[in-house]
């Protein structure tokens, strides 16, 4: 029997990447997001992968009722949910606090946060009730360490890690298994997203070897593969290039004259 899995914010990056792996092994599949078109493009391709059926379901992880909604509409299939990947979440803004955007901190917060927790509530009385499934956390390096101007992102990612640990404990002597995956400098929309300028998000990665979507998703793929008894608390991956949460190494281009 195929496991399902359900990947949040799989219309690009680290989420997309995580669906393909999973069709790959056959499972069948909840992908979510918000860019309709994305989802239904990604939808064929997962189910040609895998031969099994995936379901595309457009909402936004951070609006409460929403969450709720779909919920309601679908309860049967959320309720046999094996794999819920929490991936959906942004960074906004580089400005220093006293000058940042307030809407910036809330869109991060209610994403990153309520989102995660949001989904989580909602799938784990299924896993309960089948006392089984594996829940990822897509964390940061980020929540470990903090940076100039990415105090309140960085929040956010201690906030995933600390609700991971919380989590476990108050699941311990169940079999359902908690992680969260924590990357260092991934090349996706990340930092587009962020900026809102692509040549400055280019510039992030310029000079060096960042990770890509898809060394996150065979992570993420090798833990959910560990025996059952075994749960890979936390995994921490960063390019090689990259040493802390702030220090890279880049080659500079020489220019020829």
């Amino acid at each position: 029997m195929s496991r399902l899995a359900l990947v949040t914010g799989a219309t690009s990056g680290i989420g997309e990447a995580t669906a393909i792996k999973l069709a790959q092994r056959g499972c069948e599949l909840i992908i979510t997001g918000r860019r309709q078109s994305r989802l239904e493009e990604l939808k064929k391709k997962l189910q040609n992968l895998s031969q099994q059926k995936c379901t595309a379901l457009v909402f936004d992880v951070s609006d409460r009722k929403e969450v709720q909604s779909v919920f309601a509409k679908h309860e049967e299939l959320f309720s046999r949910v094996d794999y819920l990947i929490n991936n959906a979440g942004l960074a906004k803004g580089v400005d220093p606090m006293p000058e940042a955007d307030i809407e910036d901190w809330e869109i991060m917060i209610d994403t990153n946060i309520k989102g995660l927790l949001y989904m989580t509530r909602l799938i784990l009385p299924g896993m309960i009730k089948r006392n089984s499934g594996d829940i990822v956390n897509l964390g940061s390096l980020a929540g470990r360490w903090v940076y100039p101007g990415g105090g309140v992102y960085c929040a956010t990612k201690f906030a995933v890690r600390a609700l991971t640990e919380g989590l476990r404990m108050d699941l311990l002597g169940t079999k359902i298994r908690v992680m969260t995956i924590e990357p260092g400098r991934v090349e996706t929309e990340f930092s587009l997203v962020r900026m809102g300028d692509e040549a400055a998000a280019k510039k992030v990665y310029e000079g060096m070897n960042p990770l890509v979507a898809e060394d996150i998703a065979e992570s993420i793929v090798w833990c959910l593969e560990r025996p059952s008894h075994v749960n890979i608390q936390e995994m921490v991956i960063v390019p090689t290039d990259q040493a802390s949460v702030t220090l890279f190494h880049k080659q500079l281009k020489q220019t020829v004259t």
